[in-house]
């Protein structure tokens, strides 16, 4: 049974294209994703790589689902360039288990990765987390991300902290920022949330920054310039 509750309002309507060469999948997911209740709709379907990079330039779409095996080709080689376009954001849904390839696909951009496996509702749900600015990984994944990138010659551990973040805590951190002294009180009143509320979204941020108090947060936050929220918040 769908969760309707985690759904967006009806007039927050988020985009979708589809991006998979399988016919059956894709007349599927557009069932599942255009139905009544799913606040969603799909905008566009491509089946290539070349399609999905015309597509998204010209409809930049709020959510990309993307098959990792286009016809055997892999669409790791256009995942940045979609991931790039606009606010657009990049959800894998795969039937691999490869974890080096799973990995790539976050380095590259993707937000999140469904397995092909999973129940409709995971699916929907995982788009409108992706479309908030969340990512949808895994802990086990996320985890061993973390691990990997800290060693020598590995990418960012704070771009994929950063990442985590969602979009509230995002907006949470710019106010903060932009009101250092502001006591937690009023920063609530600014952010229309309750003081409660913003002590559990701060625990959750010092959690993932591995920061502790509110002046390491600001510090953390100049030193990565997270005064801005992100493109197409």
């Amino acid at each position: 049974m769908n969760d309707l509750r985690h759904m967006p309002p009806a007039s927050h309507v988020i985009s979708v294209m589809l991006v998979d060469d399988h016919k059956t999948m894709l007349w599927g997911l557009e069932r599942l994703i255009g139905g009544e209740h799913s606040g969603m709709r799909v905008v566009a379907t491509a089946s290539d790589g070349t399609e999905a990079l015309e597509q998204a330039k010209a409809l930049q779409p709020d959510v990309i689902v993307l098959d990792l095996d286009l016809g055997g080709i892999s669409s790791l080689s256009i995942l940045p360039a979609l991931a790039q376009s606009g606010g657009t954001r990049v959800l894998v849904l795969t039937a691999s288990h490869d974890q080096a390839v799973l990995d790539q696909t976050v380095l590259k951009g993707a937000r999140g990765i469904v397995s092909k496996d999973a129940p409709a509702e995971m699916v929907l749900k995982a788009i409108e987390k992706v479309y908030q600015g969340e990512l949808w990984l895994e802990h086990a994944m996320l985890g061993r991300m973390l691990t990997q990138l800290t060693q020598p010659g590995g990418g960012s551990a704070q771009a994929i902290a950063i990442a985590s973040l969602t979009l509230k805590e995002r907006k949470i951190i710019a106010a903060l920022v932009h009101g250092s002294g502001t006591p937690a009180k009023l920063l609530a009143d600014q952010l229309f949330i309750s003081e409660h509320t913003l002590r559990n979204h701060l625990t959750s941020i010092y959690r993932k920054l591995g920061v502790y108090n509110r002046l390491e947060l600001y510090a953390y936050a100049t030193k990565h310039q997270l005064g801005q929220l992100p493109p197409g918040a």
